[in-house]
């Protein structure tokens, strides 16, 4: 194995590709490449790369995506400068847990996205 990109289903493109973008994130790639009705896209930061696409793409092919929410998962990114990132993002996101430091001595915060899954970033201090 040599990587994972998580494809992650949303009901709303426009709002998580500003929501990404509003937490650092780049757009990369769409389909399709122009226009602006995206049903898939993907954004990078850094090493961490996010697939986004719309549950309508697949819904009639993959009826198993369907839900209702961000459904039981929680994405662990790790990063550099945590305290600098959560002060540059704490304002624009619900934050569900602030600053604190774990038993085992990571640094971590946790925010939900606009399509209620919870982000959480670690920082080994």
């Amino acid at each position: 194995m040599e990587s994972l990109s998580p494809n992650i289903f949303v009901n709303n493109m426009d709002e998580t590709i500003a929501f990404y973008r509003s937490i650092g994130f780049q757009l990369v790639v769409t389909v399709p490449e122009t226009g602006t009705e995206f049903i898939w896209a993907m954004m990078v930061n850094g090493e961490v790369t996010f697939m986004f696409q719309t549950f309508e793409s697949l819904g009639e092919e993959l009826p198993q995506i369907s839900r209702q929410n961000g459904a039981s998962l929680l994405l662990y990114i790790k990063l550099k400068k945590i305290r600098e990132f959560f002060e540059l993002v704490k304002d624009k996101v619900t934050v569900l847990k602030g600053l604190e430091t774990t038993f085992y001595g990571a640094t971590e915060f946790s925010i939900l996205d606009n399509n209620n899954y919870v982000l959480t970033f670690a920082e080994d201090e």
